[in-house]
């Protein structure tokens, strides 16, 4: 296509899975090339703040908004994408243990040889996987056994090879993932609702086309690639 260009889209670890399905099928309908960066969200608000190339924000919809207000982000064309929870991850085959309520977790983090959650300074899941532990009253007891890895930048791999029993992580980022399994959500005293949005930089040369790219993301056939990768639909 003549009027073809490349949109530069980033994104915390979450929305990668269905982003991984949506973006080709996107390139495939319009002919632009999306160029996806993933990163967690210390990383990104330091890219936005060097002035990175980057067309489209993707992230939870508080930081989104917070760079509406500063000017960062356009008003028009946000758009909220779905609810992500945070889950357990095992190894696949192995026996699931019981995380249903918080004593019934609190029994199985302490069990556990090791425990994997991304950094709690670089994403919110890190930063509420970390208070959950606490909240447990179990943080000096498993000091030496708690790793801290994103998801996507091998936290879940660590899970996979047995490596890390257990691993607290958006559930995108477990299911579907070769050699893990879900063992459940958090305790809905403990959960930790994510809704991620996505808006367009101000200073994007191709806004017209970044908007076309942020409506199909909430497309009804979109839509279902985001449940099946583990996301809620947004309230309405």
């Amino acid at each position: 296509m003549a009027d073809a260009v490349t949109i530069d889209a980033i994104a915390g670890g979450a929305p990668k899975p269905a982003l991984d399905k949506l973006g080709p099928l996107f390139e495939q309908r319009t002919g632009h090339r999306l160029a996806l960066h993933y990163d967690t969200m210390s990383g990104i608000r330091d890219k936005v703040a060097a002035g990175d190339k980057l067309d489209v924000l993707l992230m939870p919809v508080p930081l989104i908004d917070a760079y509406v207000k500063d000017g960062t982000v356009k008003v028009a064309g946000r758009a909220t994408l779905g609810i992500i929870g945070l889950g357990v991850a095992i190894k696949a085959g192995v026996k699931v243990p019981d995380i249903s309520t918080p004593d019934k977790l609190r029994q199985a983090l302490l069990a556990a040889r090791a425990v994997v959650h991304a950094t709690p300074s670089a994403t919110p899941s890190g930063a509420h996987s970390d208070k959950v532990i606490k909240q447990l009253g179990i943080a000096e007891a498993i000091a030496g056994r708690v790793i801290h890895r994103p998801g996507l930048a091998g936290g879940v791999a660590m899970v996979a090879s047995g490596e890390a029993e257990l691993g607290i992580f958006p559930k995108s980022e477990i299911v579907n993932v070769e050699g893990v399994a879900l063992a459940g959500s958090l305790p809905p005293a403990m959960q930790l609702d994510i809704i991620y949005g996505a808006g367009i930089v101000v200073a994007s040369p191709v806004a017209g086309p970044a908007a076309s790219f942020i409506q199909f993301l909430i497309e009804p056939e979109s839509r279902k690639v985001w449940t099946a990768t583990g996301f809620d639909p947004p309230a309405a």
